[in-house]
């Protein structure tokens, strides 16, 4: 279990200890270097920008592709347009609920008055040292 003092010596050992830690750094210093992503990529793109700077483009050209896709219009027999897109259903429905919005607030207001200036009547009334 315990070895001896006399087994080794205490220079022995601390020089073993120095060895483990020099050994130590060097891993940990190789990690850190291996964990440097930014690193890796510049020293990349410094070594080969052809590869970058096609890939570059060709990603730039996928998100303009995507980006000015035309929209699909179906067209029926009575000559009439029909937009099929979601966006445009959820448009109408949020200008109907900004028109009925508009009409039920009156109501919803006076009733909010009526019914919360019983309390704010009540308040004050307690309140006359303000």
């Amino acid at each position: 279990m315990a070895k001896k003092s006399g087994d080794r010596s205490k220079e022995d050992l601390r020089q073993e200890i120095a060895r483990s830690r020099d050994d130590l750094e060097r891993r940990l210093s190789r990690v850190r270097e291996e964990a440097d992503l930014p690193r890796k990529i510049r020293r990349s793109v410094r070594r080969e920008p052809v590869p970058w700077i096609i890939g570059a483009i060709a990603v730039g050209l996928v998100v303009t592709a995507m980006v000015t896709r035309k929209k699909k219009v179906y067209v029926d027999a009575k000559g009439g347009t029909k937009f099929k897109h979601p966006l445009l259903e959820a448009g109408f429905l949020l200008g109907v609920t900004r028109i009925v919005a508009a009409l039920v607030k009156p109501v919803v207001v006076s009733f909010l008055e009526k019914q919360l200036g019983s309390y704010t009547a009540r308040g004050r009334s307690e309140k006359k040292g303000f």
